[in-house]
Formats: structure tokens, C-alpha cells, sequence
């Protein structure tokens, strides 16, 4: 009865004006007290490890969205080392992984999500990968919240897609249909030594905004699909681990290549807790 509630919740919320409140509150540095109450109730309430930060005093950050986007300590995450190791590439929880079918990624139980819809409508975008492989990866509010390459690419395309805030959490997706595929999106297209890699940034409920390290936050106005094409001397390499974004206020990736172009460790299962730069695939050729 509760979930029913929730969700139910979920669509008469006005979703878009209390997810830009959040954002800005959380951007906010005006009232350090507040701030930091409301930061010592978080790492209390969700058991955030500030061990693990750069910067352990909480009463340091400016704003919530500074805490929340916090930096680690070196070497507290290390990178999988091999050419063919495909790595994690946030803190996170797996949701679900497999093979698309078509154009349908599996969500959870009764429910999927279109391919070609969460990438943004481009039939050529998604052809690539009908047939290949996903996997999705929840972050909740305790895990870091940067977002790190799980192989070398090159960026070739980012596409902003508007969309909905439902809130991404287990509950949501096992009732909400199509729900990566109605949020509010940032899709990231790389190339590599193995094919195109997809990854996509999912908005979600009071998520303030997404961003990436060549672009900053990402919130085209007005709200409509926007789309940056990367060639010659405008693209952008990055190394294996490397950070390429991050969500002010967590959510969920969403990984996709094409068939044969990596295999997911026997380990990596749904519901499984993965850290950022573990093992999570073999990457092998493109068998397409």
C-alpha cells in the first residue's frame, strides 16, 4: 500500500518546480547554519563515510551541492587495471543488466524502458546499439556522486533530453513505466576501441541538476532536446577512471554498447553494491 502511495505521489507532484527549488537550496550559500545541520542530519540519516573525503569536515563546504559532490581521498578507489577490463563507473547499486532486446532495455519485473527513446529519439543514435548490452547502476544518497569513464573513448555527441523527475529509486522502477526513458536526461555518446559506448546521466525527484567536466551544469533553456557534436579539434579524450560528470543530487546511469563488445562479470548481478573503478566486464570485439 505504501509503494502504491508513493508512486502515486509521483505523478501528482509538480516534479519540475520542486526539483529546481531543491537545486537552488542546494546551491545556496547564504546560510551556513542551516547548511550545516542539514548536512550533519544527511550523513546521519543515509551513514555517509566522510572518511573517505577529500575534505572530512563537513562544516567546510560551501553548499549542500558542494558537500554532496564531494571529492575522495586518493587511492580510496582504485582503478582496474588491463586494456580489456571494463570498470564501474560510479558507487552505486546494479538494478538490472543484460542484453537490450530490440529496442527494449529490461527496468524491472513487467517493466522496460525504449532504447532509442532514452537516447533521445535519433533511430541512428540508437541502432548501434539494438541487440548489445546494458546495465544500470542506482547511486542513493550515501554513495559518491561523481561519475567516472569505465573505458578510454573520445566524446563524440552529448544530447540534453527534458523529461520528467520521477524519482529513480527500486520502487519507482518496478511501477513506473518507461521511467529512465521520461526523466530528464544528459546522453553521452564516446567512441572506443571497442565501439560506441552510450552513457546516460538520469535525472531524477529534487535532483538540482547534472553536469560534466567539459561542459559544466547542463540545463539548456528553454526545455528542449539540445544537442553538441564533438569532431576534430572540439573532441575530448579521456583515460579509463578519468571523471567525465556528476550528479548535484543522486540518480542512475545507464551503460549501453553493442552486442559482443563487452561481457559482464559473472559476479556483477542485480542488486549487488559495486564501487567505482572495480571490475565490472570483459571487453572483447565487436561482434556485430
Amino acid at each position: 500500500m505504501f509503494d502504491k502511495l508513493f508512486v502515486l505521489s509521483q505523478y501528482i507532484t509538480p516534479q519540475r518546480a520542486v526539483s529546481r527549488l531543491a537545486g537552488r537550496l542546494a546551491d545556496s550559500t547564504s546560510a551556513p547554519a542551516l547548511k550545516n545541520r542539514v548536512v550533519n542530519w544527511f550523513i546521519g540519516r543515509y551513514g555517509v563515510n566522510m572518511s573517505e573525503a577529500a575534505e572530512s569536515d563537513p562544516t567546510v563546504y560551501p553548499s549542500f551541492n558542494a558537500f554532496f559532490t564531494r571529492a575522495l581521498k586518493p587511492g580510496v578507489r582504485t582503478v582496474a587495471e588491463g586494456t580489456d577490463v571494463f570498470v564501474s563507473p560510479v558507487d552505486g547499486t546494479i538494478s538490472q543488466l543484460g542484453q537490450i532486446s530490440n529496442d527494449r532495455v529490461f527496468q524491472a519485473k513487467g517493466q522496460s524502458f525504449g532504447l532509442t527513446e532514452i537516447l533521445g529519439g535519433d533511430d541512428s543514435r540508437a541502432e548501434p546499439f539494438r541487440h548489445g548490452e546494458f546495465s544500470t547502476i542506482y547511486l542513493s544518497p550515501k554513495d559518491y556522486h561523481r561519475i567516472h569513464m569505465p573505458m578510454a573513448g573520445t566524446l563524440r555527441e552529448m544530447v540534453y533530453v527534458p523529461g520528467k523527475f520521477f524519482s529513480v529509486n527500486p520502487v519507482t522502477a518496478a511501477h513506473v513505466p518507461n521511467l529512465f526513458a521520461r526523466n530528464e536526461r544528459v546522453v553521452c555518446i564516446f567512441d572506443t576501441e571497442a565501439g560506441p559506448l552510450a552513457l546516460v546521466l538520469v535525472g531524477a525527484m529534487i535532483v538540482g541538476s547534472m553536469e560534466t567536466t567539459w561542459a559544466g551544469v547542463i540545463a539548456p533553456e528553454p526545455a528542449q532536446i539540445t544537442r553538441w557534436v564533438y569532431r576534430g579539434e572540439d573532441a575530448i579524450s579521456f583515460e579509463k577512471g578519468e571523471e567525465m560528470g556528476r550528479f548535484r543530487l543522486g540518480s542512475t546511469v545507464v551503460l549501453a554498447m553493442p552486442k559482443g563488445a563487452v561481457t559482464w562479470d559473472a559476479n556483477q548481478v542485480p542488486g549487488k553494491s559495486v564501487r567505482m573503478g572495480e571490475a565490472f566486464g570483459r571487453v572483447g570485439s565487436n561482434n556485430t
